[in-house]
């Protein structure tokens, strides 16, 4: 049966209570204004922020609205988050067969699981997992818009953007297959100074240009990196679909984390 890898920021990013917190989740997806989720087809993968959902889960749910209309086409989602706690080299794969949230329990993809693992850069490093959550506050939002699905959680350490490309390209898959990067963008600086360098990092990041991101520009530099390294290759589109910061949602202004949301997609024709 294996183990299970129970929720570690329940209670401090996001409610604990499975009521509450679905009724949070949807509450930010309505949110989201329904004429800017339309149109887009080929939907392969998002890039969203993974803060306290006070702060970055109104920029979050703009990701997530747009992965809702792929519910029963998306049955597996690869996600990858930068690791904050634990020094790790290269990406970090978990022996568990289940994440848990207070949403329920979503089983881990132990055929993909597998293939990551076959890669030299990928290793089964379940310190880098505890307490890790850049990876579990995306997964109530996943749960409230998918439903069911299977998971494949890496933590992205100390590595160069073609070990993530590579591991992304392993793990691709068709239409069955959902990309979710996490990130947030810069940190603690002076409102009109965040969104200054913000508004930098969501060029760059839609025009396909990793070299231009540092790592003050964005904690999940790695993962995304390696993403828009995959995009290339892919042919893929990225949009913003939302980009604010701690000050516009809930927090002072002098001192901010910033938040994007983006899309990938082959064809893509919403702002």
């Amino acid at each position: 049966m294996g183990w299970s890898r129970p929720p570690t920021v329940a209670g401090l990013f996001y409610p604990d209570h499975p009521e509450t917190l679905r009724g949070d989740v949807e509450g930010f997806l309505q949110a989201v204004d329904p004429t800017e989720t339309t149109e887009s087809t080929g939907l392969k993968a998002v890039i969203a922020p993974h803060a306290g959902y006070i702060y970055s889960g109104p920029v979050a749910a703009s990701a997530y609205a747009r992965i809702a209309p792929l519910k029963g086409t998306v049955r597996r989602v690869v996600l990858l988050g930068p690791a904050h706690r634990y020094p790790v080299r290269g990406l970090a794969a978990i022996s568990a067969s289940a994440f848990e949230t207070p949403l329920g329990s979503i089983p881990l993809d132990s055929e993909f699981m597998e293939k990551a693992l076959e890669l030299e850069q990928v290793q089964t490093v379940d310190q880098a997992h505890e307490g890790e959550h850049s990876l579990e506050v995306h997964l109530p939002f996943l749960q409230v818009v998918l439903g069911d699905f299977t998971l494949v959680p890496l933590v992205v350490g100390d590595c160069v953007p073609e070990e993530v490309a590579e591991a992304l390209k392993t793990l691709w898959g068709g239409p069955e297959t959902l990309i979710v990067i996490s990130t947030d963008l810069s940190h603690f600086l002076p409102y009109a100074q965040a969104n200054e360098i913000d508004a930098k990092t969501a060029r760059a990041i839609q025009e396909l240009r990793p070299e231009d991101i540092s790592y003050e520009q964005a904690c999940g530099r790695m993962p995304t990196a390696g993403l828009l390294l995959r995009a290339r290759e892919e042919g893929l589109q990225v949009v913003c679909v939302d980009l604010r910061n701690s000050g516009d949602t809930a927090g002072p202004r002098h001192q901010v984390v910033g938040y994007g949301s983006f899309i990938l997609s082959a064809n893509t024709s919403v702002c």
